[in-house]
């Protein structure tokens, strides 16, 4: 029962921490996103909704960056059929990009 109510209240933290970061973005940051999203197209992701992400990436990314907001969102079908979802974060000011599967593992570059 415990682990249930942790899960609802970190949801309802990263809702309202991105929903808080989304008010925030000004007309600069839209242009950019324009760019970022054609890049991201190239790479097969596919842009989504930050509150349709599965609530296991929801939990991965407030355990490991605390007070930190999504700011973009992307996902693709990975080579065995998974999800791989691809998040910009805001980290203290800085824009961090990571990947992450449906079931909250990161997932390191191989560049």
């Amino acid at each position: 029962m415990k682990k249930l109510g942790l899960s609802l209240i970190a949801g309802a933290a990263f809702f309202f921490s991105t929903n808080i970061a989304q008010a925030q973005e000004g007309e600069t940051e839209a242009q950019g996103e324009e760019v970022n999203t054609v890049q991201e197209a190239q790479d097969g992701f596919e842009t989504i909704e930050i509150m349709s992400l599965p609530q296991a990436v929801k939990v991965a990314v407030i355990k490991s960056y605390e007070g930190a907001t999504t700011e973009n969102a992307w996902v693709k079908s990975g080579e065995d059929g998974e999800k791989i979802y691809k998040l910009d974060l805001n980290v203290d000011g800085e824009t961090q990009t990571v990947k992450v599967d449906s079931e909250g593992n990161w997932i390191k570059d191989e560049e």
